[in-house]
Formats: structure tokens, sequence, C-alpha cells
């Protein structure tokens, strides 16, 4: 249903994929369409929505390196969201995403650096330890991105994260 050139019926598929929750992050991942960048975009928006850590690398490597900014902002907003489970690894995982998202935060796409702030936000919230990092990061933002939304997301995200 992804695949198809239909796309009320992707958004009905998605809706129902991210229902299904956890059942459906395997499947999603073992049949990402590479060369379907619509495909590609909602399968990414079903694995965001779901919050899986399980789809941490794909999410990570499309919101890095994808050609399609539909499929890049969908997976950088998913990557804030990820419910982390406490464990070691979860500290690494977190910083990577944290690492992942401040470049993101700088790219030349407005959309993209929107979504990333959107992302650092939510990470924020799941890792109180980054705060400090998230908050500089986003009055960084706030300063020097030319853009007035982009600074205006920025001081949402240090106005919610700051106590």
């Amino acid at each position: 249903m992804l695949g198809y050139n239909n796309p009320a019926a992707a958004a009905v598929a998605v809706r129902g994929l991210i229902q299904l929750g956890e059942a459906s992050v395997l499947p999603l991942l073992q049949s990402l369409d590479e060369y379907n960048y619509g495909a590609r975009a909602y399968a990414i928006r079903a694995l965001a929505a779901i919050a899986d850590p399980r789809a941490l690398e794909v999410l990570v490597a499309a919101a890095e390196t994808d050609f399609a900014p539909s499929v890049r902002r969908a997976a950088t907003k998913g990557l804030g969201q990820i419910r982390w489970q406490a464990n070691a690894a979860v500290v690494s995982a977190q910083q990577r995403v944290l690492h992942s998202l401040v470049t993101i935060a700088h790219d030349a796409d407005w959309s993209l650096r929107y979504a990333a702030i959107a992302g650092l936000q939510a990470l924020g919230t799941a890792a109180a330890d980054l705060v400090p990092a998230i908050v500089e990061q986003c009055r960084l933002i706030q300063a020097s991105d030319g853009d007035v939304v982009v600074q205006a997301r920025a001081t949402l995200a240090v106005i919610t994260l700051s106590p």
C-alpha cells in the first residue's frame, strides 16, 4: 500500500501500521524501498510515530543522507521521539541522536532545521542529562539562524526545556 500512487490509501496504511505498533517495526525495516522515496517516506513516518529503538539506525541514516526532503524530515522528527529503554547502550544511542540532530539543525533546508529542533526538544524530554547541551544548541540557533520560523522554534525549545 505504501508504494502505490495513492496518498489516501498510504495514509490509511500508515495509521494502521502505527496502531499495530511494535509488531509492524520489523516488517517495515525489512521492506524499506530504496527506489520509491514516497513509499520510504510513509514507512519512515510510521517508524517515527511508533518510536521503537530498533528503528534508530534507519532513522539516523534517513535523516542524515536521504535525498528526499520528506524522508529526511520524517526521520529527523522521529529521532527525538524514540522511546528509550533504560540500559547502558541508551546513553551512547542518545548521544548519537544528539549529534545527528545538531548536524541537521544546520542544514540548508529550513524545514529540516525546524524538524531537527523539534527532535532536539523531544530528546530533551526523554534524556534529562542532555538538556543543557540541547538548550545551548537551541540558543546558538536562536542567535544565528536566518529564518524567523526556525528561530521561533528554537525559542520554544529553550523555554520548554529550561528549568
